[in-house]
């Protein structure tokens, strides 16, 4: 279970930190292609690459360090919040392909909060 938590923890971390930079670093090009992005404006995309970043790094950094490994599981619930908020963004946008990839990675940070809860009692 170790080994399938790590694997998804990373694989998570990634896809986060890859939002994270086109929704911040590459917020001009992206604009074109992701139509969401100009409706909340550039200081949301940059309120929303920052929550993703910092989750990307709490997913991995504590445990790969054995340090403030607590971290782990609750910043995969902030990302599942965050997720589980973008939803009914993209509902009322009708934007269907959002909202499934927003249920899986909700659904991976979800996997990792749960596999990781035991972390808090440390």
């Amino acid at each position: 279970m170790d080994i399938a938590l790590w694997v998804v923890q990373l694989l998570t971390a990634v896809v986060f930190l890859g939002g994270a930079y086109v929704h911040a670093v590459a917020y001009e090009q992206s604009k074109a292609r992701i139509v969401w992005l100009s409706a909340v404006g550039r200081r949301g995309a940059l309120v929303i690459a920052i929550l993703e970043a910092l989750g990307a790094i709490g997913l991995v950094l504590p445990l790969a360090t054995n340090t403030l490994v607590w971290l782990t599981p609750i910043a995969a619930l902030g990302l599942a919040l965050l997720m589980l908020c973008a939803v009914p963004f993209h509902i009322a946008r009708r934007e269907w392909t959002n909202i499934i990839v927003n249920t899986v990675l909700g659904a991976l940070a979800a996997f990792v909060a749960f596999g990781r809860w035991d972390l808090l009692g440390r």
